[in-house]
């Protein structure tokens, strides 16, 4: 049993900057499962959540590692997914922009050194299949990465179905599989949605607005609240979903040789979590679990185990490449959470152009500040965005332009916003008390510059560059009016001088 495999928390190094040693393992080759729920921050019962009960999740954390401060690198889909999936934070390959890469005229290949997981590890034999979006911002040929059909959605976004029991799987064939689960997207106001919801939380299960509890950076209306309660049920059904999958694998005797991820892109669909560098948009759940009697597996993975050490989303790919027993290649920057010598002392993320609101900010998250810098404090929190048109984004916005909200929620909707911010975690775990200005934080705010500055110098931050025009004018022609930012001026004064036919496909255009 290594040293990481203590019941309760483990507190490990500090030297952030320590060479990851590149070593197979000695398992064999175990199937790897990753559980992959969207925009969900860890608000279940083994992480001390009292309002609703996760009992299948939990089993996961009793027969494994439940980490605690996972932070992902973006909190909006494809920026996150391109950086998961290779390992490699998204502003160092360029693949940051959100919806990026969907066009024949825009494509973004990525560097001859950087290959995905799945690719990898079917380099080493496995069968892979991700059952559900890909959302990379990078140009691809899907069948190179995964088994299964092909599909595109509405953004034009692959995806696809797939499965350890499609018969493309040779038999006894070790699989790396994916399944995506919506996630906070069951609950949102669509028809469907709503359907499936009320087919699979019943009435008495369901979470009401009174029971939450309800952060102070909203005003506290039965509504929101309401709203807000959805979340957790979103959750339950999460839960539901990760009973199925592993009752398929106890069904098919996969389940001794099979290692569980449980994992998510970014934080819940609020309007102060996804796309903000906040803990709402950043702070993912990260479990690995293994049920089987492999005793390697098991002293590696443990049981019943929670670690507070600082996780980056990037370690999702290390951790599996390890497991399979796959080097990891040098390019990669995702490490192995189960080496001896694994440590972080802090996760960078950033939130680049999401949908048609361009904004650039970085920020740097250790175990009790988060720091902020937004490059554009020109530019409010709640400019434009795509969900503007939501009940609770209108009702939020007539409060605030009626002076009936306070400090704290005002803040946000401003029309400017500070350089720089800064929040103690430990005494202000909603990240409201900007602390940027107070001389007391001084040397933390020092320190933090130099983190983020040698972190842009380092990564040679693809942010900072203008992106691709064609990027742009495929963002333009989806949203039209709703693109008010100057970075679209050019795609404005230049339209197409002929519609392409996947552009008539994809929206109907004539």
């Amino acid at each position: 049993m290594n040293n990481h495999q203590i019941i309760g928390i483990a507190a490990l190094g500090v030297l952030g900057s320590c060479q990851v040693e590149k070593h197979e393992t000695d398992l064999g080759q175990p199937n790897i499962v990753w559980i992959y729920a969207e925009d969900v921050n860890p608000w279940f019962s083994c992480y001390g959540n009292t309002v609703i009960q996760t009992p299948h999740i939990d089993r996961l954390a009793a027969n494994g590692t439940m980490f605690t401060n996972a932070f992902t690198t973006s909190p909006v889909c494809s920026a996150s997914r391109s950086a998961i999936i290779t390992g490699i934070h998204q502003n160092t390959i360029g693949v940051h922009a959100h919806h990026s890469a969907r066009t024949v005229e825009a494509q973004h290949y990525l560097p001859d050194s950087v290959r995905t997981i799945p690719e990898l590890l079917r380099n080493a034999g496995y069968y892979t299949f991700n059952d559900g979006k890909d959302d990379y911002n990078f140009s691809y040929n899907r069948l190179d990465l995964y088994d299964g059909e092909v599909k595109t959605s509405f953004w034009y976004t692959l995806l696809g179905g797939g499965h350890w029991r499609n018969p493309n799987r040779d038999p006894g064939q070790p699989f790396f599989g994916q399944f995506q689960l919506e996630g906070d997207k069951y609950t949102l106001p669509q028809p469907l949605r709503i359907e499936l919801y009320h087919e699979r939380i019943k009435p008495e299960d369901r979470i009401k607005g009174e029971q939450v509890d309800f952060p102070p950076y909203y005003p506290d209306l039965p509504t929101l609240r309401d709203r807000y309660a959805l979340h957790y049920d979103a959750i339950q059904m999460v839960d539901q979903d990760v009973e199925s999958i592993i009752g398929q694998l106890e069904e098919d005797n996969l389940l001794d040789n099979t290692i569980i991820f449980l994992i998510s892109d970014h934080g819940n669909e609020g309007l102060r979590s996804k796309q903000f560098c906040y803990d709402g948009g950043l702070h993912v759940p990260f479990i690995v679990s293994y049920f089987g009697t492999n005793e390697k597996i098991r002293n590696i993975v443990g049981a019943g185990i929670v670690r507070d050490d600082m996780i980056s989303a990037l370690d999702f790919a290390g951790t599996t490449m390890a497991l399979a027993g796959v080097p990891i290649p040098s390019a990669m920057e995702g490490r192995n959470v189960f080496a001896d010598d694994f440590h972080r002392n802090y996760v960078v993320s950033a939130r680049d152009r999401c949908d048609f609101t361009v904004d650039r900010i970085r920020t740097v998250r250790d175990k009790q500040y988060r720091y902020i810098r937004n490059f554009h404090p020109e530019r409010s929190y709640m400019q434009p965005q795509y969900r503007d048109t939501r009940e609770e984004f209108l009702m939020i916005k007539e409060m605030y332009e009626n002076g009936q909200l306070n400090e704290a929620q005002a803040h946000y909707w401003k029309p400017t916003k500070p350089v720089e911010e800064l929040y103690d975690i430990v005494i202000d775990p909603h990240e409201i008390n900007n602390l940027a200005g107070n001389p007391e934080y001084a040397e933390v705010m020092a320190s933090m510059r130099i983190i983020l500055d040698n972190w842009i110098e380092d990564s040679d931050d693809k942010g900072q560059f203008p992106e691709h025009v064609e990027d742009l004018r495929f963002i333009y022609e989806r949203w039209l009016d709703r693109c008010v930012n100057p970075e679209f001026d050019y795609v404005k004064r230049n339209p197409r001088h002929f519609t392409p036919p996947w552009l008539v496909e994809l929206y109907g255009y004539q």
